[in-house]
């Protein structure tokens, strides 16, 4: 007897078609003990079931990225209040008509601060370019947190030379909004804040931190003490901008009271160029790709 059956299609009904009947209705996130579980925003949500969020925020992004070929990440931090330089110089501008003092401060340190934005940007152009004639499964592809400021610039840097790029953006009480620049399929949204550090340390190769604030800080100590106890393999930690981070963090001052060790220095470096950062990653990997 000849089958009229695909041999691919499912045995069970598409789960799809139900969560969509359901969703129909105007009061989807009342309670309802029929609704299937996963269709069940309110059961989700539960205290009980957050270990079943952790996994999803785990596989999503994870099987995406693996379905679209990226294995190996370049991650770039930075401050989300740094914009480009002529944003920064049209606010210089705006605060010199309006002759405030504190208005003027604020747009001087935006138009010094746009250098960092303009070197994120060509630094990731350089990435991308230099990486494009490498098979894909050895390309390094850029990836930032999605937001603006340097997060931008690095995903614009990308876009400009023409390739994809990666977001792993977080959910705020402000909430902040995937930035122009993002691959719209790689642009991905997190609740918890560990499960995006996670993200960013299961591809990356190297970490590239610009000038930043709380959540820079954080994220850079984190990968740092993953790689100090051994629970990440060594990977070039660059610390971009040597006169701003010797002026934040004094690391001469732990190694004087024996908090770290004298081989923890070497963790990290100083770079003050794209070139600089690029040539780094290349040496630690001996990678040969054109400039």
């Amino acid at each position: 007897m000849e089958s009229t059956q695909n041999i691919k299609d499912p045995s069970l009904p598409h789960a799809w078609d139900e969560l969509q009947a359901g969703a129909q209705s105007s009061d989807w996130l009342q309670p309802e003990a029929h609704r299937l579980a996963f269709a069940d925003p309110e059961f989700l949500l539960r205290r009980e079931t957050r270990g079943i969020r952790f996994q999803l925020e785990m596989l999503k992004p994870d099987l995406a990225q693996t379905e679209a070929g990226i294995e190996h990440t370049v991650v770039v931090f930075g401050s989300a209040r740094f914009v480009d330089r002529a944003t920064a110089q049209t606010q210089r501008q705006i605060a010199a008509q309006s002759g405030q003092a504190q208005d003027i401060a604020r747009a001087d340190a935006l138009v010094r601060n746009a250098e960092h934005y303009e070197n994120a940007r060509l630094f990731a152009q350089l990435v991308a370019r230099s990486c494009s004639c490498l098979p894909k499964a050895e390309k390094l592809f850029i990836c930032t947190g999605g937001g603006p400021g340097i997060m931008e610039a690095a995903n614009r840097g990308a876009q400009e030379a023409g390739d994809i790029s990666v977001a792993l953006n977080i959910a705020l009480p402000h909430e902040q909004h995937p930035n122009r620049f993002v691959t719209p399929d790689l642009s991905f949204k997190f609740h918890y804040f560990a499960l995006r550090k996670m993200h960013f340390m299961m591809r990356a190769k190297a970490l590239v931190a610009f000038p930043g604030g709380f959540g820079t800080l954080d994220e850079l100590f984190e990968v740092m003490t993953l790689v100090q106890t051994r629970k990440a393999r060594p990977v070039p930690i660059l610390l971009f901008g040597t006169a701003f981070w010797k002026r934040l963090i004094n690391v001469e001052v732990l190694l004087e009271e024996g908090t770290i060790s004298p081989s923890d220095l070497d963790l990290f470096h100083y770079v003050d160029t794209p070139e600089q950062a690029w040539q780094a990653i290349c040496d630690f990997y001996a990678l040969n790709v054109p400039k």
